[in-house]
């Protein structure tokens, strides 16, 4: 009788040991599954982020190129009104503003997303330089109200 329930009892509990350890896979499949789907999820946020972050970044740094256009034309402007008093020095240092400000512009237009590090270094680099050309606009600007 022993025998007869050990034959019974054994194929059973390896039965059991076997459908459980299925479910154990079959569960773990599933949950590898969830967690690729929400990791491609995150991704595309991400992604999304970024493209936002590059366009919004733009945007706001062409208004900045724009309003430094407006203070060249501004400058332009009071040239001419005082052709008389016009120095060429000033004038060499309007058209070099101008010029970098157009390379600005350019800079920002042909920048292609690369990736998110490159993204930040770029954006580190462009606002140093915008500052600096904003600076220059200042200094300009301080040095024509003194004259």
């Amino acid at each position: 009788m022993k025998k007869s329930i050990l034959k019974f009892a054994l194929p059973t509990l390896m039965l059991g040991v076997i459908l459980t350890s299925c479910t154990n896979s079959a569960e773990k499949v599933e949950q590898k599954k969830e967690n690729v789907t929400e990791a491609k999820e995150e991704l595309k946020e991400a992604r999304e982020d970024y493209h936002k972050d590059i366009e919004t970044y733009k945007t706001a740094s062409e208004t900045r190129i724009e309003k430094n256009n407006k203070e060249i034309a501004e400058f332009n402007a009071k040239l001419e009104k005082d052709k008389k008093r016009a120095d060429a020095n000033y004038e060499k240092k309007i058209a070099e503003l101008e010029q970098r400000n157009i390379e600005m512009k350019m800079k920002l237009q042909q920048y292609e997303a690369k990736g998110e590090s490159d993204w930040n270094e770029f954006k580190t680099e462009f606002n140093r330089d915008m500052d600096a050309l904003g600076q220059s606009l200042k200094d300009l600007t301080v040095k024509n109200t003194n004259n």
